[in-house]
């Protein structure tokens, strides 16, 4: 019920805007595991829109909104002092709104006002004045009591709200820093020496370009960067016959007559619907597959992002219908390892390579160790002899061994036909070596049974 809840929002928000699909799946990952989610597009690109028609159709969240400039202060953002809390026996607003008994005195005062003004007279006045002054004693003896601490007023700021999003977020100046990035990594706010919980689900964040980070005048922003975990490129609307169906629909000015939404708490629940989905160990073993192909290929991932991937292919699943992870899921993660743009259509083209047939990557790594072995004994056995040939043994053995634990895992007759290719391969290159030296040759199977 709540997945086809939180289905239904996806769809209805993908029919409002076009060719957003992508980005629409990763808002609602975004919300269903915590993450942050930074948007990269040009100008007119439907972002902020696309966002905004997720987060309003979240029912019963404070949701804080705001275009960035290099003007724009940390009072806009956080809040601002409450001047009544520097004064001398001051009390913060914020501090009698929450103390029952100043609320409960306030209310006698406020009665004993109303009874004067509708029927003037000196019990009343009286009783007024009564009223007003057991307030104001109580309001003083709080001050005393050192209750008189600076305060900021967050009301419908970042510090009181759920979701959070923040257009032309890389014009933050050097003074927001700090808050954002506390905010962002740890949903915390420090100021005046207290610090506070945020009630944050997701920040969101737009913005046309990226930051020069080799420029030290812009370098300051690369943890502000950081902080997005996810991360989704636009376009401009690609497919014409799609471009002229939207603008039809904007003509007529039609609108979906329901509108899907899903309550705080319903989200809540989601989120520990995604935590319990089922990691199983061989995607894993898939994801450090993955790992070691991008290093391999100079792409930067941190251990940070290595082992936090996991709940983001865990959202993909469940959204899927799904209580255990599948490794097609991990094609997910296109949006999670890349940092730059550059680097994007390289880690989707590593993700499918190896997501879509997962044993292949694995076998021809076997296969391209077992014809490097066989060229250097080729190379070797003419000075080398008789060592060349144990040596070549062994290391063919060593591959034999890394074939039979993956052989198990075939999925599909592509799998199992691959890896009869590569078992082939070995016997060919293990009866090929034999011959060139006059030894008998030893099937692997057998080979692998003497004793070392």
């Amino acid at each position: 019920m709540l997945r086809e809840k939180m289905v239904a929002l996806m769809s209805q928000v993908n029919a409002q805007v076009a060719e957003r699909a992508q980005l629409i799946r990763y808002i609602a990952i975004a919300l269903l595991t915590r993450k942050n989610l930074f948007i990269l597009g040009g100008t007119g690109q439907a972002k902020s829109y696309a966002v905004d028609l997720f987060r309003e159709r979240i029912r019963g969240t404070r949701q804080f909104k705001y275009t960035l400039s290099k003007g724009t202060d940390e009072e806009q953002l956080f809040g601002r002092l409450d001047l009544g809390s520097l004064i001398p026996g001051g009390v913060p607003a914020s501090v009698l709104e929450d103390d029952p008994s100043y609320q409960r005195l306030y209310q006698d005062a406020r009665i004993s006002h109303q009874n004067y003004e509708s029927a003037p007279g000196e019990k009343n006045y009286q009783s007024f004045l009564e009223a007003a002054s057991r307030l104001e004693k109580y309001r003083q003896a709080m001050g005393q009591a050192g209750h008189g601490r600076p305060s900021i007023l967050t009301e419908g700021k970042i510090p009181e709200s759920h979701i959070i999003f923040l257009d032309e977020v890389f014009k933050a100046n050097d003074g927001l820093l700090n808050a954002l990035l506390t905010a962002l990594n740890e949903r915390e706010y420090t100021n005046e020496g207290v610090t506070r919980k945020i009630p944050a689900v997701s920040f969101f964040a737009a913005s046309n370009e990226i930051p020069n980070f080799s420029d030290p005048a812009e370098s300051i922003l690369r943890p502000l960067y950081d902080r997005f975990e996810l991360k989704v490129i636009t376009q401009y609307v690609q497919d014409r016959d799609t471009r002229l169906a939207m603008l039809a629909k904007k003509q007529r000015g039609t609108r979906d007559a329901a509108v899907s939404a899903i309550t705080l708490e319903e989200l809540q629940e989601m989120q520990r619907k995604v935590a319990a989905v089922t990691v199983p160990a061989a995607v894993n073993e898939v994801m450090d597959d993955i790992l070691c192909e991008l290093r391999r290929k100079g792409i930067h991932v941190s251990d940070r992002k290595y082992f936090g991937f996991t709940p983001i292919v865990q959202a993909q699943a469940w959204l899927e219908g799904r209580t255990e992870v599948q490794v097609s899921d991990l094609l997910v993660l296109g949006a999670y390892l890349w940092t730059t743009p550059e680097e994007l259509p390289q880690i989707e083209q590593i993700l499918k390579s190896i997501c879509e047939n997962p044993l292949k990557e694995r076998i021809d790594s076997l296969r391209a160790m077992a014809l490097e072995s066989y060229e250097a004994f080729q190379q070797d056995h003419g000075t080398a002899g008789v060592k060349a040939i144990r040596k070549f043994r062994e290391e063919l053995l060593t591959i034999y061994q890394q074939f039979l634990a993956i052989r198990g895992e075939a999925r599909t007759d592509a799998d199992s036909r691959d890896l009869e290719e590569l078992l082939s391969l070995l016997e060919e290159k293990n009866r090929g070596a034999s011959d060139t030296v006059g030894f008998t040759y030893v099937p692997l199977p057998e080979m692998a049974q003497l004793p070392g």
